[in-house]
């Protein structure tokens, strides 16, 4: 996938495409179902399948007051989008002076003149240029001038749920723990990824070593707790079993920062330091607490490992 961050490095003679527009946050059930779509039309038509999305959320410059935290980096979001077959994403710099464009504008500019559009598929809510006054129904208005057709695209529901898709359950899921739910909704498992840094070394010292991930991270992190689920290391394409802990070791007191760590299941003597790696949640085993002694927690720690292990042998099955 191309991915241009500016509309001017869209080349001349790019296009005709057929572009689908959002936030794109997390890549979850309902984009993957509206880029489905948008590929559908594109192979139809015989023209190339485009995203067009934000670096940040509008909010984080309309009203930075409501922005909600992000469920995936800008980075990631690319990254997803990537993997679903687009032929490019056009990275927009949302910042004053595209907040000010007006929608015209914003169509003509950047739609029909970067991308040569020919189909724009947009969600109900969609709202765009100068004071949100962009609407489906102006595109639908300006479509005969500029040469483009509109598709409105539904809604997304899960089977047996009356709540859409969006961004927004999903980040309730994440700080509830409910990382099952939450993989229903974007369709995959919920991760994270970043970079194994040195820790206090805890886990080596009472039985079960711990790769601890970096502070930063490419994704929302789910509620502190303990859970079943697998780390990636990308640096050998292993995939292994693993008990994962988020959270500030309450028992010890002493971690001033939330950090996620994995433990490999089976594996004492692993070296991962530096190493690229993404953790996987599969399911959480239970909430974070502080233990009365070493023992005790020894003893937890064992049977989270024998736990995660279960999990993990029936999600495999």
């Amino acid at each position: 996938m191309i991915v241009f961050r500016d509309p001017s490095e869209v080349p001349d003679g790019f296009g005709p495409s057929a572009v689908a527009i959002g936030k794109f946050d997390g890549v979850h059930a309902g984009h993957r179902a509206v880029i489905r779509r948008l590929k559908e039309i594109a192979a139809q038509s015989g023209v190339r399948a485009v995203a067009v999305t934000f670096d940040r959320n509008p909010l984080a410059v309309l009203r930075p007051d409501r922005c909600p935290e992000n469920v995936v980096t800008v980075e990631r979001k690319l990254e997803l989008l990537g993997e679903l077959g687009l032929d490019a994403t056009l990275l927009l710099t949302f910042d004053e002076e595209l907040a000010a464009r007006s929608a015209e504008d914003f169509v003509a500019s950047i739609l029909t003149g970067a991308l040569h559009v020919s189909t724009v598929l947009v969600g109900r809510d969609f709202r765009f240029g100068r004071g949100g006054a962009g609407d489906p129904e102006l595109l639908r208005e300006l479509g005969p001038r500029y040469g483009f057709t509109v598709e409105v695209v539904d809604d997304v529901f899960l089977d047996g749920s009356d709540r859409r898709v969006s961004s927004t359950w999903i980040r309730e899921l994440l700080m509830a723990g409910d990382v099952t739910a939450a993989a229903r909704v974007l369709d995959r498992n919920v991760d994270v990824r970043g970079e194994v840094v040195h820790g206090l070394k805890r886990g080596r010292e009472l039985g079960f070593p711990t790769a601890n991930l970096s502070a930063s991270v490419d994704s929302f992190v789910p509620a502190d707790g303990v859970y079943a689920g697998w780390l990636v290391d990308h640096e050998t394409g292993f995939r292994h079993r693993a008990a994962i802990s988020v959270g500030t070791n309450p028992t010890f007191d002493d971690v001033l920062e939330r950090q996620v760590e994995a433990h490999v299941i089976g594996e004492t003597d692993l070296d991962l330091y530096g190493h690229d790696v993404t953790v996987e949640f599969v399911e959480r085993l239970r909430g974070m607490v502080a233990f009365e002694g070493i023992e005790k927690l020894k003893a937890q720690m064992a049977a989270d490992v024998t736990d995660a292990e279960s999990v993990l042998s029936r999600s495999s099955s």
